[in-house]
């Protein structure tokens, strides 16, 4: 079973040039934890997710060692606001990990894995972004898999 068989080809994306507003409105309006930065190419060139809209809104390691960083969290409330008035280029992660669509679907679950992923873009030999996998679509094939199986060696 490969990664094309299992992976989702109604993507939402984003580009570079693309308000964080209105990236975050898109993640809060349809619940999508991180959304995949394609060029005007649609060439797979970056990831942008909750946590790197959020991430402004944490004290840094060293205030929280020093203890400074204990009460700040209100007082942190607006760097939110600033946050929103940036474009998805100042906060993506570039050169993103993604899987390709002849690879086997449970060596791309083992890759996401391995970095903490639920979700994994899916990019063409040449960069293009063709799908996103996510654990749930590898949990869903593999049972309906097992299903199949199962139903065959009770007939």
């Amino acid at each position: 079973m490969l990664v094309q068989d299992v992976m989702t080809t109604s993507i939402r994306t984003v580009k570079p040039e693309t308000k964080l507003l209105e990236v975050a409105s898109v993640m809060c309006l349809y619940r999508i934890p991180a959304l995949p930065v394609v060029d005007d190419d649609g060439k797979l060139v970056g990831n942008i997710s909750e946590i790197d809209l959020l991430k402004n809104l944490f004290p840094s390691m060293e205030d929280l060692m020093s203890g400074s960083g204990a009460d700040q969290h209100e007082k942190m409330m607006p760097n939110y606001g600033v946050t929103m008035t940036l474009k998805v280029k100042d906060l993506m992660a570039s050169n993103p990990i993604s899987v390709t669509p002849d690879m086997h679907v449970l060596k791309a679950a083992a890759k996401m894995a391995g970095h903490k992923f639920r979700r994994i873009p899916v990019a063409d030999v040449d960069g293009k972004l063709v799908g996103v996998m996510s654990l749930g679509d590898v949990h869903k094939a593999v049972f309906h898999a097992h299903l199949s199986r199962a139903n065959c060696s009770t007939d």
